[in-house]
């Protein structure tokens, strides 16, 4: 079976997680095929928009965390990770078309992820959202973060990275995670995708770049400080701790170190 199945409807693509026996968790590999996926895109004149959903129920609860362990298991198999994951996260940014997360069910870490690099984010009201990894002991990447923080303002940030919850729908919606809550959300993204197509494609193309631009400028964050605390994050004793406890379904027994 197809870990990411694409289908075109209308001048549409569909990009759809398929591994519903594991909520559609990403591989390593799926980060990978998903950039090169949405970089072809690029330019392909026939797709005017892309909608990202996951099959089944579940968008995606996240990474495959059953793989850290040979594939994560320190900073500098985390920083090859994370660039997997940047780029994928940059290359559907980067698209010049308009993107749209059809969210139902969980919408979880990678997830999340995955869901803020899009332009529009449509849920239906069982979607549950959240970003869970100050359980693992792990540091969000310095891009994921400032995509959350453009979109939710500053506490609900800080309240979803610090916290590990997860949120419903509605309070979601009020957090700025969720633009839009449909009963049919490809329904709802197709006619929406629709409506964006008879508009200009170099308009939408230019202001995504511009939006973007503006909104992942780094300002005066010290880059080198933020990598030190991945880094930290990813070597560090409470990361394994957290993996086992995932693996063994039990809570972490976090230490600080």
């Amino acid at each position: 079976m197809e870990e990411i199945r694409v289908e075109r409807r209308d001048g549409i693509a569909h990009v759809v997680l398929n591994r519903p026996t594991v909520r559609n968790a990403v591989t390593l590999a799926m980060w990978r095929e998903l950039a090169d996926i949405f970089s072809d895109y690029a330019t392909d004149r026939d797709v005017r928009g892309v909608i990202l959903r996951g099959s089944d129920w579940d968008f995606s609860v996240g990474a495959d965390i059953s793989e850290f362990d040979r594939i994560r298991e320190d900073r500098h198999q985390a920083a090859a990770y994370e660039v997997a994951v940047d780029s994928c996260s940059g290359a559907i940014a980067a698209l010049g078309k308009p993107v749209v997360a059809a969210i139902t069910g969980y919408c979880l870490g990678g997830g999340c992820h995955l869901a803020l690099a899009c332009d529009f984010r449509f849920a239906d009201r069982n979607t549950t959202i959240g970003i869970p990894s100050a359980r693992l002991s792990i540091v969000y990447g310095v891009n994921s973060v400032q995509r959350l923080l453009a979109l939710t303002g500053l506490s609900n940030a800080k309240r979803i990275l610090y916290s590990a919850d997860r949120f419903r729908a509605e309070q979601a919606m009020r957090m700025g995670l969720i633009d839009e809550l449909h009963d049919d959300v490809v329904g709802a993204a197709e006619e929406f995708l629709q409506l964006l197509a008879v508009n200009a494609p170099l308009s939408i193309a230019g202001a995504k770049f511009m939006l973007n631009g503006l909104t992942m400028g780094n300002g005066a964050l010290d880059l080198a400080t933020a990598q030190r605390l991945v880094d930290e994050a990813s070597d560090s004793i409470d990361f394994k701790e957290g993996r086992e406890a995932f693996a063994q379904k039990r809570p972490p027994r976090f230490r600080g170190e």
